[in-house]
């Protein structure tokens, strides 16, 4: 097998933490870095670089386009969309810019075992990241990735806005340091004035496609990873069509894997790194028993209640999705347990297929649960690396029902909004469910039959105590039962955010670079 190129690290995915890491890497004109990304180039694809035009991207030949598992309680034919591109899911979402909760992080320290993950070491780091417009000391003002607050012009969404205060949710400024409980309002989304998205590709790679020490490989998946007798990992084995021939990129220090939740734990498992009797019936041997990996996939699960609009909707807009409501379903949470999102397009995608109204001038709302409590799975469907594994989220599966508890309130509470009077010269027949939806078994049937995914799966090869089993990683990222490998992505979360996690994901490149450089 032929070595084309040798490098000091490898990164595996040219992602949201992947293109981050390289570019951090790289700042050391001592050490060289390669970039391997599956997908093409983003720098001459205005179709991804456009913000507004994420919706486009959806089932495109940018998107590995992974179907679910049949699911006992959920919609079977959901899809999980995953960026096939550089600058991966940040160069195919909307963009959504969320800080986590400081809750959420020190959960990941304090319950998970994620030691250096809490609050207090991490803030900074979005700090470091960010060029946010708003003012203020705790902001980042010169970093790669721009923040900015979505203009409040569509009239829609500003009535919705009304309507939430009518209702007991007041407007907050997201990304301010406190968490948001009970508050809504137009997001933050990272893109530049010109409407560019502020992508990891854009912000970290397309400033230093010239830097001599940095190769970025695109077109080229990664099919396993090489180990010597001391299992250290030495290289990535790639191909650069699914028939073509592999070639061998040596590493000479550490290999870094950030193919994200659902990519990542299927190179592990083809790589021998998994569980061991799954690893036997696809006829891998196992080279590190680890029971964790592809288990602990979570996800934001969300529903969809929509309306006829009585006015014509925006034409134009940053991304159609402008809008964050959080609202709690029960008393005494220190982070809500309910986040909407509003939408200035009809988005029937799982509901007209079930026979529901539909109409092309309608506004939606899309109640998700922001730590739903059933955990799915992703395993292999061969030992072909071109086969796509088997991804089952088990959507509401949690014995205790939590998340479906959760999603019936969020249609409940969507409609309350939406019946104030700020909106009654916007809202119109509600499409789907439809009025005649009232009780929580109906309410529970429409979304086991429609919900859809906010695409956030995350877990599948979490991080968490040295001696936690169940945990693939320790906290400085790098894999247990080997040498010179570390996971950086969505996939290594303990938990999900509440909020969308894509930013997350950047910090978390930018502290997996950090322990690098600083030897950890």
């Amino acid at each position: 097998m032929k070595t084309t190129h040798s490098f000091d690290y490898v990164v595996v995915g040219g992602g949201s933490a992947g293109a981050a890491v390289a570019a951090r890497l790289s700042e050391d004109p001592e050490v060289t870095v390669g970039l391997l990304e599956a997908g093409p180039t983003d720098t001459d694809k205005d179709v991804v670089l456009q913000l507004n035009r994420w919706m486009e991207l959806l089932e495109s030949g940018y998107d590995w386009d992974y179907p679910i598992e049949e699911q006992e309680n959920g919609n079977s034919h959901m899809r999980h969309a995953r960026a096939k591109v550089l600058g991966g899911c940040s160069s195919h979402n909307s963009c959504i810019a969320f800080w986590a909760p400081r809750e959420d992080l020190d959960e990941w320290e304090e319950k998970h075992g994620a030691a250096g993950w809490g609050s207090k070491d991490t803030f900074g780091l979005y700090k470091k990241l960010e060029n946010n417009e708003l003012p203020g000391d705790h902001h980042g003002h010169d970093g790669p990735v721009s923040l900015m607050n979505v203009p409040p012009v569509d009239p829609c969404g500003i009535a919705l806005l009304d309507a939430c205060e009518q209702a007991g949710i007041p407007r907050v400024q997201f990304n301010e340091g406190q968490t948001i409980i009970n508050g809504a309002n137009f997001f933050q989304v990272n893109r530049k004035d010109d409407g560019t998205r502020s992508s990891s590709s854009v912000s970290y790679l397309h400033p230093i496609l010239d830097r001599d020490n940095l190769t970025i490989l695109t077109d080229t998946q990664a099919k396993e990873l090489e180990f010597d007798e001391a299992d250290n990992c030495t290289a990535v084995l790639v191909v650069n069509n699914a028939f073509g021939k592999t070639n061998r990129i040596e590493a000479k220090k550490e290999v870094i894997v950030s193919s994200g939740a659902i990519n990542t734990p299927q190179l592990l498992m083809l790589s021998g790194i998994g569980p061991k009797d799954h690893l036997a019936e696809v006829g891998i041997e196992s080279r590190v028993d680890s029971p964790g990996v592809g288990e602990h996939l979570g996800d934001h699960p969300e529903g969809v209640i929509s309306w006829e609009a009585k006015k014509p909707m925006v034409e134009d807009s940053t991304q159609w999705w402008e809008i964050g409501i959080f609202s709690p379903t029960e008393d005494g949470l220190d982070r809500p347990d309910l986040m909407m999102h509003y939408g200035s397009v009809p988005f029937d995608m799982h509901t007209l297929r079930q026979g529901y109204k539909t109409s092309e001038n309608s506004f939606c709302l899309t109640p998700n649960v922001t730590h739903a409590k059933s955990r799915g799975t992703v395993r292999l469907r061969s030992k072909d690396f071109r086969d796509k594994p088997k991804v089952d989220p088990r959507y509401f599966t949690d014995p205790e029902g939590h998340d479906m508890k959760v999603m019936i309130a969020g249609i409940k509470k969507a409609r309350e909004i939406v019946s104030q009077d700020a909106m009654s010269e916007w809202a119109g027949e509600e499409l789907f469910p439809g009025k005649d939806v009232q009780t929580d078994e109906q309410i529970a049937d429409y979304i086991t039959r429609t919900h859809n995914t906010v695409y956030h799966p995350v877990g599948t090869v979490r991080m968490g105590a040295p001696d936690d089993e169940m945990s693939p990683l320790d906290p400085q990222l790098r894999v247990k039962g080997v040498n010179r490998l570390r996971v950086v992505d969505a996939s290594a979360m303990p938990e999900i955010t509440t909020v969308n996690p894509n930013i997350t994901v950047m910090m978390m490149g930018e502290k997996c670079a950090e322990m690098i450089k600083s030897g950890q």
